[in-house]
């Protein structure tokens, strides 16, 4: 059995472990912060709102490109509000451009992703909230990676505001020119880095120029299952959809697929989703990846539906993406559609999620530990 993972649920407790954090960026504070910091450099207090209107509202990361600011201010005011966060180290791009998957360098080093997806009705971008994950989830890469540090509010937010821009410009050909869904699936465990994601959420839905303006019904918070930290969003009057990675209805194997659930049993887990639902209205995610001969035996996709039945839940079954070397396969089609039926024929709503960026690494942790692979061997070849 995989052994328990050490679980802050909320990592600025006291006594927490804090790892080195990057500057304060203006993406860290709301507009009175941003305004109280610009007046402490001697500037008029109006120069936080141009700074905000350009960053949220243009999607310009680029002090350069801010040529209504004096340029002895804009050099002052970019090096204490906009530091540079996110240095890119590889983009690519597959399915006709519609996907584009980045990898990030963090000041300290640690590498981040975020993968942008176009559709013809919505542009989305999943991004990361730690470096790495302390999940130890063994079907997942970054799981198998550990966990690095927490990411800050802002290095949350730039990943958005970067693929935002990128919509924007029109590299997304056949999707609308504007970001309208941010999902919190990529590197990490959302809810064990609580307070800097619910910052970063409040960021993305405060209107421009705070922040960019999303709709919170268009926000998607992801989490194995920390019971505390779902119970704790469900009070923080916020609209977003929560997506449980459920992964496997019975103790036993979620055991082993999920060690939180060694913490946290599959009832208490559930019955904490339900209680979000009930106080938020919204239909909770669940999230299954489908493994051959672990967890998708017709018995399994039975237990499921008896546990989901009659609940606000939607079910999104995801086709495994192998990380390279590892024992664990996707389920074949014929398997995965008797899933599905099962689950239907309960009354369950069911969809299989759309397999994007599999040429591109595209399983959230395949990219960076690509990257990690080759700094090694590169290490190797020079020593």
């Amino acid at each position: 059995m995989t052994s328990l993972p050490l679980i802050p649920v909320d990592p600025d407790a006291p006594g927490a472990r804090r790892a080195s954090m990057p500057p304060r960026h203006l993406a860290d504070l709301d507009l009175a912060g941003r305004r109280a910091l610009v007046a402490e450099l001697g500037e008029p207090a109006f120069r936080a709102k141009q700074v905000s209107t350009h960053y949220f509202g243009r999607l310009v990361r680029d002090p350069a490109e801010m040529t209504d600011l004096p340029a002895a201010t804009r050099e002052r005011l970019a090096d204490r509000l906009l530091p540079r966060l996110l240095t890119p180290v590889r983009e690519l791009a597959c399915d006709d451009g519609a996907t584009r998957k980045a990898l990030w360098r963090l000041h300290d080093g640690s590498l981040v992703e975020s993968v942008l997806m176009g559709y013809p009705d919505r542009v989305t971008v999943c991004i990361s909230s730690q470096a790495g994950c302390g999940m130890a989830c063994p079907f997942c890469a970054t799981g198998q990676a550990g966990l690095t540090r927490n990411l800050s509010t802002a290095e949350i937010v730039d990943q958005a505001v970067y693929l935002a821009g990128v919509a924007a410009s029109g590299a997304v050909a056949g999707s609308p020119p504007r970001l309208s869904h941010v999902v919190f699936m990529g590197m990490g465990e959302p809810l064990a880095n609580y307070n800097r994601v619910v910052a970063a959420i409040r960021r993305l839905i405060a209107p421009a120029p705070e922040g960019l303006g999303l709709s919170q019904r268009h926000i998607t918070v992801s989490t194995v299952g920390l019971v505390p930290a779902i119970r704790r969003l469900a009070s923080e009057d916020l609209s977003v959809t929560l997506a449980l990675s459920l992964h496997a209805p019975d103790d036993d194997l979620r055991d082993e697929l999920v060690p939180v659930n060694q913490r946290w049993k599959v009832a208490e887990v559930l019955d904490a989703a339900w209680d979000y639902a009930a106080r938020t209205g919204r239909r909770v995610s669940i999230e299954y990846a489908m493994i051959k001969n672990v967890n998708d035996q017709p018995w399994r996709a039975d237990l499921l539906g008896r546990l989901l039945a009659g609940k606000l839940a939607h079910v999104n079954l995801i086709p495994l993406n192998p990380t390279p070397g590892s024992r664990w396969d996707a389920s074949p089609k014929p398997v995965e559609r008797e899933f599905v039926r099962r689950l239907r024929d309960a009354g369950v709503s069911t969809t299989v999620r759309d397999t994007r960026g599999r040429e591109i690494d595209g399983a959230c942790g395949q990219l960076a530990a690509a990257e990690d692979r080759d700094t090694d061997r590169t290490a190797e070849t020079t020593a």
